[in-house]
Parts: C-alpha cells; structure tokens; sequence
C-alpha cells in the first residue's frame, strides 16, 4: 500500500523549499557596491531565485532592494526571501538609476550627478 502519492509531492514540495529558505537554506543572498568611475554598481546574488521575484523601489533617497517567493505568480501572499535598504549618499543621480538582470546578478547601476565646476554669478542691477 502506498502512503505517499506522487500528486502529494508535488503539491508539498513547494512548501517545503519555502521553508527551507526561510529556515537560512537555498537562498542566501551576497550582496556588493562597487564604486566605478562613472557611478556605483550594486551586485545582489540570489541563487536559485527567478529574475521576476526581485524588485527594486526608490523612495526618495532610499533604495531597497528585495526578493520575495510566491508559489504561483497570481498568489496574493509572498515570504520575503531578501530584503536591503540603502541610503543614498549625495552626489548620485537617482533620477538615472537602472536595473538589469545579468547571468546570475541582479545589477542595480546609479550614475554619479554631474560635478560643475564653481562659477561666479554675474550680479545684476536694477
């Protein structure tokens, strides 16, 4: 007699794999920020998470950055698998933030904020 049948694998193993990485298991993310001569990178590794799970939200000078599982895409409930908020120092231009994703990375690319020289201000009158 056969206890376990194979539709019942199938419908506990996501749940499973859930609470595998919720315990610390497959997911454990690396994150990095290299800083360029054109702007900082900010690396985030997440293995065996799907591009589509990551999302990236700028909220005025807070960047964060998060990966959530769903077990379907139409669940409304989501496990937080990776979650990081940054602060953004003054001289990046957050206005041309950009994010790809690039073999295994999610790449979040801020460009530096044009650096003028000081100018003196004609003084006019009236």
């Amino acid at each position: 007699m056969n206890l376990i049948s194979k539709e019942f694998i199938r419908n506990i193993a996501p749940q499973l794999d859930l609470l595998n990485t919720l315990g610390g298991g497959i997911a454990q993310a690396r994150m990095r920020i290299d800083k360029r001569e054109k702007g900082v990178i900010i690396r985030v590794a997440l293995p065996s998470v799907n591009p589509q799970s990551f999302h990236v939200v700028l909220n005025e000078n807070t960047l964060s950055v998060y990966a959530e599982f769903r077990h379907t895409p139409e669940d409304k409930l989501a496990a937080p698998l990776f979650s990081r908020m940054l602060t953004l120092p003054a001289g990046l231009n957050a206005s041309r933030i950009d994010a790809v994703f690039e073999g295994e990375e999610l790449l979040v690319r801020i460009p530096y904020a044009a650096n003028d020289e000081p100018r003196e201000i004609d003084i006019k009158q009236r």
